[in-house]
């Protein structure tokens, strides 16, 4: 039989959108900068792969990021679903450096450290900490996105790559002093698997004495493919955006007869929102 443990990381699902919602505003490397923002997904996933309930979560943010390029984000997670109204599931303490403003390539460099809920029922608590790197190539063209990470549990470290495409288009002119963005995007995620695998061994010659061994083994698989089209809207310190967005879990792991030990998820649309300050 084959078992999985996934980590997951719905949270950076969410976060996605809210850097490209702070990447809008025009930024001076010279101040320092503080954030904070209140934001809302529908559906809370693992690369399409969900629980029973189908969550949704509310996230408060702030942060603030150093002339330097440091910055350091907390974030509140809030999970909602069908068995509970509103519940604290835990917070994602992250610290990083951002690339400094460049016209052809932007990203940042990133450690995050979960702290969950002794009693959450979320599964991606398996994650204890994760590092990695958002990178944006940018051309007049379309931009290519690449990025890379590292997720640390107690009982294995996974690997995991992404790349994506998206096109940034303005409307300075459309509201009276805001600027409203569009940015239709497209993305496909890959990462490590962990399996168990049960082998069923015969006895010398065919004698009695069967016994059982126990192999593990990693496999990169890709994950999903997402489609996105966040719009932000930005009037001086203040911003919005909402998110819509479809995802298409792939390699979705099942074991006959074991629910539990089986990976559930399918096709979904569902969106993130949320509002913000720049100071």
């Amino acid at each position: 039989m084959k078992s999985i443990n996934m980590l997951k990381r719905f949270i950076y699902t969410f976060c996605a959108g809210l850097l490209f919602a702070n990447g809008l505003i025009a930024q001076d490397s010279s101040k320092n900068v503080f954030t904070a923002s209140v934001n809302y997904q529908s559906l809370l996933h693992y690369f399409g792969r969900v629980d029973s309930l189908k969550s949704s979560g509310i996230f408060p943010i702030i942060g603030f990021k150093s002339r330097s390029g440091l910055y350091v984000n907390t974030t509140l997670i809030f999970v909602k679903n069908s068995a509970i109204n509103l519940n604290y599931a835990g917070t994602l303490l992250e610290g990083g450096y951002r690339l400094p403003d460049n016209k052809k390539i932007t990203g940042n460099i990133y450690y995050s450290r979960f702290l969950y809920n002794s009693n959450t029922t979320l599964k991606q608590a398996a994650v204890k900490s994760q590092a990695g790197i958002n990178t944006i190539f940018n051309n007049k063209i379309i931009n290519l996105n690449l990025n890379g990470d590292i997720k640390f549990s107690p009982n294995n470290t996974d690997f995991g790559i992404g790349a994506g495409l998206d096109k940034m288009i303005f409307f300075r002119n459309l509201i009276d002093k805001c600027v409203l963005a569009i940015d239709p995007s497209a993305y496909v995620n890959a990462g490590t698997q962990n399996f168990t695998n049960t082998i069923k061994n015969n006895g010398p010659l065919g004698l009695p004495g069967t016994t059982y061994s126990t192999e593990q083994y990693k496999q990169l698989s890709i994950l999903s493919f997402e489609l996105s089209m966040p719009i932000v809207l930005v009037r001086g310190k203040f911003n919005a955006y909402v998110s819509p967005s479809f995802v298409s879990p792939q390699h979705l792991i099942t074991v006959a007869g074991r629910p539990d030990l089986s990976e559930t998820g399918q096709n979904a649309f569902y969106f993130s929102t949320g509002i913000g300050i720049r100071l």
